[in-house]
């Protein structure tokens, strides 16, 4: 049997579950600060080379349509001692392409520290699978080397072919990526522990967010630190403190980022996004189409026994119209939130193609209250 006592112990426990859960469960979503911002001048530069694929099982570029595919094999043979000017019309190889590489060099990265490449064809090859970047250096906006690439190309892609024409191709064989597949060989400087002023830029600007952002880093780090100067920028004056340690405890502040409210539409793929403060005024809408449809169904036509009549096949068509009488006039209250935007417009039972033409009428009659984006 169990006491009262040992019954009022358990309700009061829950009790306290209850409480704690409901304290420690954030009202808000708050994100770190290294989510919403990055350090000025840290930042990535894109690098960009001219190479040549080999290995390709006969599905490089054709040397009498690709002429800088053709040279570029010409040059790279007489570099290795191998002299073929005078015989430059008998190569007539396809297991050779040209290719771009593409790479981002991080900040902050070494010498002798490898990053990924992106490989792809601006000849007329037709697959770049199996085959291997030959050593390609790789240059950025200055004209200067800062990586040197090479290795296996991997695409993802499956291509086959047959005898009589018909093929199939899944993802695409002309591009691929080499996983580390170069080297640094030059470093951007930058020296970030030397500077005692920093700035972090947010990258969804917005001065609500940045406000926050400067109340919680002086709180965190010490007064007068940090101070919002537009909608982008939060400045951090760190007095001499130590700047790898500050901006380590600093990206690590919770802070809660805002958001104008928007309404962003993709017509294409009839893709609707709503951001989490749009609101809508109380409006009536009206939504119907009529519809004809047109349904054939021939019939075979059977003459009598001993007729001299011939079976028939006889046309029957079927046409009927949808007006949508039933739809009435459909009152679409005022939402405090998202949830209620979201289940009053679900009420109305239109499909995504439908919903973006109420959302844009009713933004029209000035009841949407956000920004409409249509792409």
């Amino acid at each position: 049997m169990v006491s009262g006592a040992q019954r009022f112990c358990s309700s009061l426990s829950l009790v306290l579950v209850l409480c704690l859960l409901a304290v420690t469960v954030p009202v808000h979503a708050q994100v770190r600060v290294k989510d919403i911002a990055d350090v000025e001048g840290v930042r990535e530069n894109q690098l960009v080379g001219y190479g040549l694929v080999v290995g390709l099982n006969g599905t490089g570029d054709k040397l009498d349509n690709a002429v800088f595919t053709r040279e570029s094999l010409v040059g790279m043979l007489e570099r290795l001692g191998v002299n073929t000017r005078d015989q430059i019309a008998k190569l007539q190889t396809k297991n050779v392409a040209a290719v771009m590489v593409t790479g981002n060099l991080p900040a902050f990265a070494r010498t002798g520290s490898r990053i990924d490449v992106s490989v792809s064809a601006i000849g007329d090859a037709t697959n770049l699978s199996g085959g291997t970047l030959l050593v390609t250096p790789m240059l950025a906006a200055d004209g200067e080397v800062y990586g040197v690439g090479q290795g296996s190309v991997t695409t993802g892609a499956v291509a086959a072919r047959g005898a009589s024409g018909s093929s199939v191709t899944r993802n695409v064989p002309t591009s691929g990526k080499i996983a580390n597949g170069a080297i640094v060989e030059r470093e951007v400087a930058f020296a970030l522990g030397a500077h005692d002023e920093v700035a972090l830029a947010l990258r969804n600007p917005d001065l609500t967010t940045a406000r926050r952002m400067e109340i919680a880093i002086n709180e965190a780090v010490g007064p007068n630190v940090a101070r919002a100067t537009d909608p982008r920028t939060v400045a951090l004056n760190l007095h001499g403190l130590d700047v790898v340690d500050a901006l380590a405890r600093i990206e690590d502040l919770r802070v809660e980022p805002d958001a104008p409210a928007v309404v962003v539409i993709d017509e294409t793929s009839g893709t609707i996004v709503m951001g989490a403060n749009v609101r809508i005024s109380t409006v009536a809408i009206a939504q119907g189409n009529l519809t004809i449809r047109v349904s054939e169904a021939p019939e075979i036509s059977q003459p009598e026994a001993f007729s001299r009549g011939r079976t028939k096949t006889v046309p029957r068509s079927t046409i009927s119209v949808d007006t949508e009488h039933d739809h009435k006039l459909g009152l679409l209250q005022a939402s405090p939130t998202l949830r209620d935007l979201v289940a009053s417009l679900n009420a109305l039972g239109v499909g995504p193609r439908d919903l973006i033409s109420i959302l844009q009428a009713i933004k029209a009659a000035g009841a949407l209250q956000a920004d409409l984006e249509v792409r």
